[in-house]
């Protein structure tokens, strides 16, 4: 059985994708703290901690998610890149239609989603329609790596679930791209639940129903387009709403309109009593 010392040190190389952790943990965000969590409770040992120097010395080229499965270029001491690959099963379209519609009937929730957050109840709502987000056995994830190595995880493996993890600090919806929808997919499908009133509507009032106000005083900015409905939270940006409406024409202002508009929140926000 071939093991860590049958091999020499990886080649150096340029350009790499570099941890931004440079010690101690890895993941800033609760998901990824979570997925790197779930990682390290299969008692992996010392793969994971060669992995996490790989992962901080750039060794991992290139990686990518899709539906199912994660594929990574890791170089290790032979001059070819090793391929890597990790698969989860997606959830199947039913189990993801049920999801769609759990998550639809929470208005924060609904709402924490488009604007672009990932709240931690998301995991709980998901495990009950029978969609985990994360792995719960070692089992259910398909892991090759092009290397000689026949340890499963490879170092090469562990480094890319390194930086997978730290992936998901910058784009939160790539966990549920792995899991079979993307970003547009999911958010695109919320609008439409919440647009139909499948989801339940959370009438703002005291700072919140000022805000609603003053986005239906400037309602000819996006005329002909239905306001969508503002759950009230104390932890949801002063700029929910605006965030989730597109861009209103140059002619109107565009971007520049968007962002005073923006301060213009945050300033009732902060003033106003609830």
């Amino acid at each position: 059985m071939s093991s860590f010392d049958d091999f020499g040190p990886p080649l150096r190389v340029e350009g790499g994708l570099v941890a931004r952790s440079a010690r101690g943990e890895i993941g800033s965000k609760w998901w990824s703290r979570r997925f790197v969590a779930v990682l390290e409770s299969f008692a992996l040992g010392t793969r994971l901690t060669r992995g996490r120097a790989y992962a901080r010395r750039g060794q991992v080229l290139s990686l990518e998610v899709a539906p199912g499965v994660v594929t990574a270029s890791v170089q290790g001491s032979r001059r070819t890149p090793y391929a890597v690959s990790i698969r989860l099963k997606a959830f199947p379209e039913l189990v993801w239609a049920k999801a769609e519609v759990a998550i639809a009937e929470q208005a924060l929730l609904g709402a924490q989603l488009l604007a672009g957050e990932m709240p931690e109840e998301l995991e709980e709502v998901l495990a009950g329609v029978g969609a985990r987000l994360f792995p719960s056995r070692l089992s259910e994830l398909t892991m090759k790596c092009g290397c000689p190595d026949v340890a499963v995880p490879c170092k090469h493996v562990a480094a890319t679930f390194y930086l997978l993890a730290e992936s998901f600090d910058s784009d939160p919806f790539r966990v549920l791209e792995w899991r079979g929808r993307s970003r547009d997919e999911l958010l695109g499908r919320l609008k439409q639940l919440r647009g139909s009133g499948a989801a339940p509507v959370v009438r703002p009032s005291g700072a919140a129903a000022a805000l609603v106000g003053v986005a239906s005083s400037t309602g000819s900015l996006w005329e002909g387009l239905p306001f969508p409905p503002l759950p009230v939270h104390p932890s949801l940006p002063a700029d929910l709403l605006l965030r989730q409406l597109p861009e209103p024409p140059s002619v109107l202002g565009g971007a520049a309109r968007l962002e005073e508009l923006r301060g213009m929140y945050g300033r009732l926000a902060s003033g106003l009593p609830e």
